[in-house]
């Protein structure tokens, strides 16, 4: 009986503990050669995807604002030519996509270089929707570091091959709590991937909206 709780207690713990250590590990191995930490040393890409965080009102959070300036100092680098603003949109009065283009209209970015789309619920979705509406192949990952490993393994595994920009300007009052999330996120990452596959909210491939030439802004749902 004792050595059936033993082995109950040894692989508990293998599965709370080493598995996501060994996830984690991984992503941040995979991510670690495609990170840039200056806009000068970043390599050029046409768009930049800047995933959407939390909102109050028509305000961003400080993470979000500082992910939406730091795509702006890649802009203005000419390190990128176009900024996708992916985010969530599920209510009237949350909009973190509309909240991150009018931070980035602010900030001197033209409003023919952004676009929108309104169904990033996850990093899952963002890069999925990326690669599957939007077109791309290849661009640079905005977001803070503790998210920034799995967001650019995320896209990678779904064919967008990407590099990463990261956007940590200050420090964070839940940095803690985020890095301790970014374990259990990671294992998901994993299960959506591999095991799950699950389907985002779709619809027409609009690959031209990226285009060179100019973009136009649309409701994604």
């Amino acid at each position: 009986m004792r050595s059936v709780i033993k082995r109950v207690i040894l692989l508990t713990a293998i599965l709370v503990v080493i598995v996501p250590l060994l996830a984690r590990g991984f992503t941040m191995a995979f991510a670690r050669s495609r990170i840039y930490t200056a806009p000068e040393a970043t390599p050029h890409h046409r768009v930049a995807i800047v995933f959407g965080a939390g909102v109050r009102g028509n305000q961003p959070s400080a993470v979000l604002y500082d992910r939406v300036v730091s795509a702006v100092a890649l802009y203005r680098a000419g390190v990128v030519d176009k900024l996708l603003m992916s985010g969530d949109k599920r209510f009237a009065n949350y909009n973190e996509p509309a909240v991150m283009r009018q931070t980035a209209l602010r900030l001197g970015v033209l409003d023919d270089d952004i676009a929108l789309d309104y169904a990033g619920h996850s990093t899952y979705d963002t890069c999925f929707r990326a690669r599957t509406i939007f077109g791309l192949r290849d661009a640079v990952l905005v977001t803070q570091a503790y998210h920034l490993d799995r967001a650019i393994f995320t896209c990678s595994a779904l064919g967008v091959a990407a590099v990463g920009y990261p956007a940590d300007r200050r420090p964070y009052a839940a940095m803690s709590w985020f890095q301790l999330r970014e374990f259990g996120a990671t294992l998901k990452a994993f299960w959506d991937l591999f095991i799950s596959r699950p389907l985002p909210a779709l619809g027409e491939p609009l690959p031209n909206r990226l285009s060179r030439g100019g973009l136009l802004h649309f409701p994604l749902s």
